[in-house]
């Protein structure tokens, strides 16, 4: 058991889990099940485009909420949130530049892809270039990012929620969720997963929204933010420095170039490329486009997935701010024995903002909501790139391979491929405990920024340059 997570339990210990938080738990899982097997049902799974596009069929209303959850991993509720508590509004950037590159998914690209009649994303390139090595390399390189990015980080963050807020076994937490999502998501195909997704978009909504209510009333509304926030300072601090002090910015969206810890120049262009490869480029996100009925209601989905891209500055993002106001000397500390103590990181305890706040302020019922809140932000995320990894294994790799493979051998191999990425999630969860959270989380990241650009690059070539083609080999 790593240090950080025992700690943390300690610093954060888990009020009784009451029988009502139980309930509130149980009738989530309950119902996860239910709309999944329901979901299941109403599409026929036995085809190739039944199971992995959901029969192209899907309205928009549940893809909008599907793009929503796919994206809001618990790692974001925990991220975002503690970099709020650390700094301040600015990092809505990062959710609100998603705004922009849904509107560019909805009318660049996929009236592109869905005129193409692609299953997988690789595959437009594929048609477009006219050669299979790119498809081949897009898709090796997406499942590895999958694998070892997507899945680790949302992992990590979920079981850490649920163990210091419950005191549970990381291992039994995660594995319960695993099996749960892994389910619905190998019986059902991406029907079931969409249909999921709206049910958990929903949870997520409203137990987010509770908990900023209770925590904006703590500290008198949000007309007292800017000022506490001010004063959030730790009682023991480091001698003639000011590291402790927060940010004089920590209410602006746009930072400056040079002094800013996010600056606006960064933050306009430099995450357009990235969210321009995430809203527009990734099968995780593209495949609950091309499922729509029409491009209407792909358009439609897209729009209601921005408005939802909204939200997190004021249910996430701010009550990580109040968590530092309420709790300055555990979720502020600077001083690295006290970091140390309060969370096992030297390097300072704001991640620990969102999950300090669920355990203080919620009542006996509403603590199990929160609970139910962060599993569906792990299960939707996960069961998105569960699903959409399967799709990329079969349709572009597997079918490779094996260029005669029928329908029903497809779908047999994307159901193994799920189990597959299930078992490496379990194998994952202690290489995960053996490294810290916070700096696993900064490699991603650098590996995402150094990987994306060129993607970007070459779909924006693809589309808005019909002379580019792929040298023959």
């Amino acid at each position: 058991m790593m240090e950080s997570n025992s700690t943390a339990g300690a610093v954060l210990p888990s009020q009784q889990f009451s029988i009502a938080d139980l309930v509130v738990v149980v009738a989530y899982f309950s119902l996860n099940v239910g709309v999944g097997i329901w979901s299941s049902c109403r599409v026929n799974r036995n085809t190739v485009s039944g199971y992995f596009l959901a029969g192209r069929d899907m309205a928009w209303w549940p893809i909008g909420a599907s793009l929503f959850a796919s994206s809001e991993g618990s790692g974001l509720f925990i991220g975002l949130a503690g970099s709020g508590a650390a700094g301040g509004i600015a990092v809505a950037g990062f959710e609100w530049n998603a705004t922009y590159a849904l509107l560019a998914l909805a009318w660049v690209f996929v009236p592109l892809y869905i005129s193409s009649g692609i299953v997988t994303v690789p595959e437009y390139l594929q048609r477009r270039f006219g050669g299979e090595r790119i498809r081949m390399y897009l898709s090796s390189l997406s499942l590895l990012l999958s694998i070892f990015t997507k899945i680790s980080t949302d992992l990590y963050s979920g079981a850490l929620f649920v163990q210091v807020c419950l005191g549970w076994d990381l291992y039994l937490s995660t594995v319960l969720m695993l099996v749960v999502t892994g389910l619905y998501t190998i019986a059902g195909g991406l029907a079931a997963v969409i249909y999921t997704d709206a049910l958990q978009t929903l949870i997520m909504v409203l137990g987010a929204v509770v908990l900023a209510v209770r925590a904006f009333n703590e500290i008198g509304g949000y007309p007292n933010l800017e000022e506490a926030y001010g004063k959030a300072v730790p009682s023991k601090i480091v001698p003639n420095t000011t590291c402790h002090l927060p940010r004089a910015d920590a209410m602006h969206l746009f930072r400056d170039p040079v002094s800013g810890d996010l600056p606006w120049t960064g933050m306009t262009f430099g995450l357009s490329i990235m969210a321009t490869w995430y809203w527009c480029t990734d099968q995780v996100i593209v495949q609950r486009s091309l499922s729509a009925k029409s491009l209407s209601h792909a358009k439609a989905g897209s729009i209601l997935a921005s408005y939802l891209k909204m939200l997190p500055l004021f249910v996430i993002i701010m009550p990580g701010m109040i968590s530092r106001v309420l709790y300055p000397d555990s979720v502020a500390c600077v001083d690295p024995e006290e970091c140390t103590r309060v969370c096992g990181a030297a390097v300072g305890c704001s991640n620990i903002a969102y999950p300090k706040l669920v355990v203080e302020l919620m009542p006996s019922g509403l603590r199990g909501l929160m609970i139910a809140v962060m599993m569906a932000a792990l299960m939707s995320s996960l069961t998105s790139i569960f699903n959409s990894s399967s799709t990329l294994f079969t349709m572009d790799i597997w079918r490779k391979l094996r260029p005669g493979a029928g329908d029903r051998e497809l779908l047999l191999v994307g159901r193994v491929v799920t189990v597959v990425l299930v078992a490496l999630s379990v194998v994952w969860i202690p290489i995960l405990q053996s490294s810290s959270g916070g700096q696993l989380y900064v490699y991603i990241q650098a590996v995402t920024s150094y990987l994306a650009p060129p993607v970007t690059a070459v779909f924006v070539l693809a589309v808005f340059w019909p002379r580019a083609n792929e040298q023959p080999s």
